[in-house]
């Protein structure tokens, strides 16, 4: 959050903007320094004013240098009158210069605004041993020639494309002609050497969701989300500053939210709901999982939207307004996907416990556990308009979870981890994809593998 000692200087009242609105608040015990106030500041402001970075002389790393403020003086935080204080002002756009800087599309939200003031009102009260925590910054690079996993893939409405992410490649590919076509990539990405990087993201692609319509598609990587138009192959819409690693997406059945999944390992998890026609945030879930979220899926009316964690559950929240539904708890390890049944009567769940488990969601009880994986159950994908789905996992297997629970057909092709499977609309093919970072497509009824590809071999 820098600071611009002239700009605050130089402030007119005129010059007032119209300021972040204040969100409902219902709670009646204090807000906590630690809880509540820490995380927003780590977030969005000790990046500029920690260490050595002190813009205006302001340090919000410890108690102190946050009440004393910076150049400013005492003025910029005032306890018991937020609207006397800079510190808050600025950040609730009230006043100029408006913290953090429209340079880094970072703005606190309704809710952290809301906090930020009832704290100060409250008296700004710290324990004089309190530190914000800051996060190390992470500098990206591409990664290694030798790192091609494939962690994503969709199939067009019409069968007719496949997109896979393979590393930090989009790569599409056209399933009538049997030939890679083109990849996707952001002309305005560049190494931190400032060459062009000549890919999608800097970092790995570590999911994909296709609209309904097939028109966007949305790519997640480190921090963003990118939504891309399958049409002219370019970005329509960019999503950023995300906590971490964006693990999980998955479409609205009318495409008009995106869910977004992810963050940092031991830490909470985040769980986000945008307009993709906009990139503008409907409603965060918070508390969401207490450790990283690996799945999403609306279900099939699109009221609920289930999640997976590595906190080992499973939950449910109302959709648009996030509210807690339910939850179910069985997993010994991190819950890595979550799947519905296409009645909305059955949640299907992935575990890194070698598990997928089937959970009455109405009881709210678990069904049975399905057993045989030998590794890891990395994803699920429930087959459209049909009572099947598919998992796949470490041991390399692609296998059909049937109606009833049992175990269907695999597809056993693969010499490495699986990381995904995609399934047509109409649930005749499959792709499957993984660390040997091959694609490969089957007819998914009889088993057939029909194709198989790698970038490097130019084609199917």
């Amino acid at each position: 959050m820098t600071i611009l000692l002239l700009s605050m200087l130089l402030f007119a009242p005129q010059d007032k903007p119209a300021g972040i609105p204040l969100a409902k608040l219902d709670r009646k015990e204090p807000i906590d320094f630690a809880k509540d106030v820490a995380p927003i500041l780590a977030n969005k402001c000790i990046v500029c004013h920690a260490g050595k970075n002190l813009e205006g002389d302001y340090d919000m790393s410890t108690p102190a240098g946050l009440l004393k403020g910076g150049k400013r003086g005492a003025k910029v935080l005032v306890p018991g009158k937020a609207e006397a204080s800079f510190f808050w002002m600025s950040s609730a756009h009230r006043v100029k210069p408006i913290m953090p800087p429209k340079s880094e599309s970072n703005p606190l939200t309704s809710l952290e605004v809301t906090i930020l003031k009832r704290w100060i009102d409250e008296g700004a009260k710290v324990a004089a041993t309190e530190v914000v925590r800051t996060k190390p910054k992470v500098v990206l690079d591409l990664p290694s020639a030798l790192v091609t996993p494939i962690r994503a893939a969709a199939i067009s409405p019409d069968k007719a494309t496949v997109y896979v992410g393979r590393a930090n490649q989009l790569l599409v590919f056209d399933v009538k002609k049997a030939e890679f076509v083109k990849a996707f990539t952001d002309p305005d990405l560049v190494t931190p050497s400032g060459k062009p990087a000549k890919a999608a993201h800097l970092s790995l692609i570590e999911t994909m969701a296709l609209s309904p319509d097939g028109k966007r598609l949305a790519v997640g990587s480190f921090q963003e989300v990118t939504i891309w138009d399958t049409e002219t192959g370019k970005i329509a819409i960019r999503i950023g500053n995300l906590a971490d690693r964006v693990s999980a997406l998955a479409y609205a059945p009318d495409g008009k939210l995106l869910a977004v999944g992810g963050g940092a390992a031991t830490e909470d998890g985040e769980l986000k709901l945008f307009d993709p026609a906009s990139g503008k945030l409907v409603v965060e879930i918070k508390p969401s999982h207490s450790d990283t979220v690996f799945g999403v899926a609306f279900s099939p009316d699109g009221k609920l939207l289930a999640g997976a964690g590595a906190d080992k559950f499973v939950k449910v929240w109302d959709v648009p307004s996030g509210k807690f539904a339910k939850s179910f708890e069985g997993h010994t390890a991190h819950v890595l996907d979550v799947a519905w049944s296409p009645d909305g009567k059955r949640i299907l769940s992935a575990g890194a416990d070698n598990f997928v488990k089937v959970w009455d969601y109405e009881k709210g009880e678990k069904i049975r556990d399905l057993q045989g994986f030998k590794n890891q159950v990395t994803r699920l994908v429930a087959v459209p308009k049909q009572a099947d789905a598919i998992a796949v996992g470490g041991d390399g297997i692609a296998k059909t979870i049937t109606a009833d629970g049992g175990q269907g057909r695999s597809y056993t092709e693969a010499k490495d981890f699986l990381y995904v499977a995609a399934v047509s609309a109409d649930g005749t093919l499959l792709a499957t994809g993984g660390e040997e970072g091959i694609l490969r497509l089957y007819e998914r009824a009889s088993g057939k593998l029909l194709k198989a590809a790698t970038v490097a071999s130019g084609g199917w």
